[in-house]
């Protein structure tokens, strides 16, 4: 017990399943608005194009004024495709788990002020936004370049403790030769 849930056997794996799932949450809202998908209409497409996602964000965010609304828009285009990425990748997780955490629970509020509540439950923002935050407190990410990266500084490391160890027992012995 105490250990946490993403640190071994199954469990270990969670951390690289939550950032697969947000990644593809991601990416498959910014390529609905691009219009990979299909244009609007289209069975399962939300949006099919950015002016519609545009005028879905305006509803969102009824206190932005109207003129800042597409800027808004792609804005968060931009943030979903890099978190999207860094997630994917295992780039950063941490810190890109919780601006993703940050962000989902922007869009739940907004679903909630401009649509209602149903709708951001029927859309799991909010537990979307809750794995997110516990993604940022996972305590390794497999199958990740922060994995490797840690691996990397972690042997470097290791390296130069032998290194020092090394010396310092050689001159320990070499010192003690002497007298």
């Amino acid at each position: 017990m105490g250990q946490s849930i993403f640190g071994s056997g199954c469990g270990k794996y969670g951390s690289f399943y939550l950032r697969i799932a947000l990644s593809a949450a991601f990416l498959a809202s910014v390529t609905d608005r691009l219009g990979i998908w299909g244009p609007n209409g289209t069975v399962n497409v939300a949006w099919g194009d950015m002016a519609h996602f545009i005028a879905y964000a305006a509803k969102l965010n009824p206190w932005f004024p109207k003129a800042v609304i597409p800027g808004v828009a792609w804005l968060v285009t931009a943030a979903e495709t890099i978190l999207a990425a860094a997630l994917l990748f295992g780039f950063r997780t941490r810190i890109a788990a919780e601006f993703s955490g940050c962000l989902l629970l922007a869009f739940a509020i907004g679903m909630t002020a401009g649509t209602g509540i149903k709708s951001a439950l029927n859309a799991s923002v909010f537990s979307a936004s809750a794995g997110a935050f516990l993604l940022a407190v996972a305590e390794s990410y497999p199958l990740s370049i922060d994995a490797l990266w840690q691996k990397k500084h972690r042997d470097t490391a290791l390296e130069e403790c032998i290194k020092s160890q090394l010396k310092n027992t050689c001159a320990s012995a070499l010192g003690s030769s002497r007298k």
